[in-house]
């Protein structure tokens, strides 16, 4: 559980670094915030592509050799890109390179590898392993600012894809083949089927598809546009890099509360109401984050209410994939969920940038983001939910 904690941790916070270079980039390369927007897709779109695949990896190989690769390509991908001086080096280096490697390290595959050794409190287990990805960007966010305002971005790049070699490192030992072996899903003849083969019989379950649908807005209002475009948007209404960095650490630090906390909550509650619940509560702090212009107060309690909302959906989420569509599989489903949620995520991260660039401003950005979390709210409330173990895929019903 320490390993997963320690290498999420790192591997987001680089990934969504992005969004906290946009102003230097801007400032020593003139490029815009939708040209680096339009590079965040791409790396959300190559997420959204691999996902499936690594999870059909973990489900047939076990964790150790998908987390390895994964953070070599992400620390392959942060070297890249501070060499880089054209447009098309950032979205090779970052969007192609670096997609890669963060598909295969992502909360959803995490969850994957806990449900292999959790049966009871699934939901608190999730929680916690995956807080990782939040709890690391609570001290690594403000920490790479300062080492951006020291150093600049192309040195702070370099140590960053240090930190990324050596947590590999540790990751590698701490995992190893005995808890490896462990991991890995028991042989099972449905879990050996082609790609197209499992897709088809996901494809007749309607939960995959509201699951799915959620989840494509989950990431369009999470890592599209706040993870993204939260700290440029505290630039253009005139904060600091760093006190815009600074509320992003905060915000993950409630993050961090909100997995743990409705995690648990997940394994003794309605699951869709629940996830329903944080979807409609998103959405409305997006009402406080169209405020903030010069209000300090405003943009700290944005953080801490969307950070209680942010992650909170990946333990409910994985729970209902392992009781309802079974753990043979779940890696390769919670891959294709999460590939939604890069999809939306690439949507999101676009679209911020293309109506900054229109506008001049993220008024609509907002708007769009406060629309669909009510949609994915509406989404969540239509799913049955099943405490039952695992059920194979032809069983009737959501």
């Amino acid at each position: 559980m320490a390993a997963l904690f320690a290498m999420l941790g790192i591997v987001i916070t680089a990934r969504n670094a992005i969004g906290l270079l946009m102003p230097y980039l801007k400032d020593d390369l003139g490029w815009s915030y939708g040209l680096v927007s339009a590079a965040g897709a791409a790396m959300l779109t190559t997420m959204a592509v691999i996902a499936p695949v690594a999870g059909m990896m973990l489900d047939r190989h076990g964790p150790r050799a998908v987390y390895a690769i994964g953070m070599a390509l992400a620390a392959l991908a942060l070297g890249l890109t501070a060499l880089m001086s054209e447009p098309w080096q950032l979205v090779l280096c970052y969007g192609l390179v670096g997609g890669i490697g963060f598909a295969a390290i992502s909360p959803s595959l995490v969850s994957t590898t806990v449900a292999a050794y959790f049966d009871r409190r699934l939901g608190l287990a999730t929680g916690i392993a995956t807080s990782g990805s939040t709890a690391g960007q609570i001290a690594l966010m403000p920490l790479l600012a300062l080492l951006i305002g020291l150093f600049g971005w192309r040195s702070s790049l370099w140590i960053a894809a240090a930190a990324v070699v050596v947590t590999a490192v540790a990751v590698n030992l701490l995992i190893g083949r005995r808890e490896a072996e462990a991991a890995r899903p028991r042989p099972d003849r449905r879990a050996r089927r082609g790609f197209l083969a499992v897709f088809r019989e996901l494809a007749r379950r309607p939960i995959f598809w509201l699951l799915a649908g959620g989840f494509a807005i989950c990431g369009f209002t999470t890592a599209g546009v706040v993870k993204i475009h939260l700290i440029p948007y505290a630039v253009a209404c005139g904060f600091p890099v760093l006190e815009g960095a600074t509320a992003y650490g905060v915000l993950s630090a409630f993050s961090l509360a909100g997995l743990i906390g409705f995690g648990h909550l997940s394994d003794r509650f309605h699951r869709p109401t629940l996830l329903a619940s944080i979807y409609f509560m998103r959405g409305l702090t997006f009402l406080i984050l169209m405020q903030i212009s010069g209000s300090t107060p405003l943009l700290f309690a944005f953080a801490v209410l969307f950070g209680s909302f942010d992650y909170a959906t990946f333990p409910i989420v994985a729970g209902l994939v392992a009781s309802h569509m079974g753990r043979h599989i779940m890696g390769f489903t919670m891959g294709l969920i999460f590939a939604a949620h890069s999809l939306g995520g690439a949507a999101g991260s676009f679209l911020g940038g293309y109506l900054f660039e229109l506008f001049a401003r993220y008024d609509w950005v907002w708007i769009v983001s406060l629309i669909l979390a009510f949609l994915a709210a509406f989404l969540s409330i239509l799913i049955r939910d099943s405490r039952g173990p695992g059920p194979a895929l032809a069983t009737a019903g959501a």
